[in-house]
């Protein structure tokens, strides 16, 4: 009997680490797939911006043209290697593709371990994937491309579809509507906002693609995570805009992004929406 039991139990430890292991396994494999999508993100946010083709041509350096090699385009370790240079020309590299590699390989780290491999980790790094490339297109020239929302939107219209047949983690047993009201209510507020704005302002306060990449995000989330990615968007937004009036970095009239705000609040909701609405109801029955 001791034989046996000391056997079974031996069973467990190596099924348990064997677990381990996998579990590690997948945590690399998503870090280094993030990081190669990352590198494709970073061609997409240069070229959109430029109206240039994603697919055609070879990257190339920015500064003198020349065709990047394969050893010129490993994620993260190209950058670390060349010291944030041109191989060819030796002129800086931004750190923003090392960024972009780096945050998106965590970004898919932390999908994994919210949601492991499941359909809410597909759709959910789909979106996030989207996100990431509105972050720095409008931080940098304050447009969110049409493009990229009805990218978004047709990922939240498959979602939208996929939740009459299997019940997601992301809204649970929310009513179906509920993914439709997220995208009305939300971006329909900051129509409104942006309206007042203009007539308060005599002129554009607010871009009307912060408004529409509000309806696919609201398509994902659902109703109430969608509500919290607004208010935390707003809430980092007017942090961070007093912090800069403070600093004399910006004024009262210079023009602040909302889509980064937007894109950092969504993703709050994404990877902890649900336990700060736990932990809000809580707070709230007391």
């Amino acid at each position: 009997m001791c034989l046996k039991t000391l056997s079974q139990w031996g069973n467990k430890v190596d099924i348990f680490l064997l677990g381990d292991k996998m579990d590690i396994f997948l945590l690399i494999l998503c870090f280094i797939i993030g990081t190669v999508m990352g590198s494709f993100y970073n061609v997409v946010i240069y070229r959109v911006p430029e109206k240039k083709s994603i697919v055609k041509h070879r990257s190339s350096c920015g500064s003198c043209g020349t065709v990047l090699k394969p050893v010129d385009l490993v994620p993260i370790f190209s950058y670390l290697f060349l010291r944030g240079k041109c191989r060819y020309c030796k002129q800086r590299i931004s750190i923003q593709y090392p960024f972009v590699e780096l945050i998106t390989g965590l970004l898919f780290v932390l999908l994994y371990f919210k949601f492991s491999l499941s359909i809410e980790f597909l759709f959910s790094a789909y979106l996030v994937s989207i996100l990431i490339i509105v972050f720095f297109i409008d931080l940098k020239h304050l447009i969110i491309p049409n493009g990229l929302v009805i990218a978004a939107l047709i990922g939240g219209l498959a979602l939208f579809v996929v939740r009459f047949f299997y019940t997601d983690s992301i809204i649970g047993n929310a009513p179906w509507y509920g993914s439709l009201l997220g995208a009305v209510i939300p971006s329909g507020f900051l129509l409104l906002v942006a309206i007042l704005g203009y007539f308060a302002y005599k002129g554009e306060a607010m871009g009307l693609g912060d408004v529409k990449i509000l309806i696919p995000i609201g398509l994902f989330l659902g109703l109430e995570l969608s509500v919290l990615a607004l208010f935390l968007s707003m809430f980092v937004g007017g942090i961070t805009g007093l912090i800069l009036i403070i600093a004399g970095i910006k004024d009262r009239k210079s023009q602040i992004p909302f889509g980064p705000f937007i894109v950092i609040g969504s993703l709050i909701s994404i990877l902890y929406g649900n336990e700060i609405l736990a932990a809000w109801y809580m707070f709230a029955l007391r």
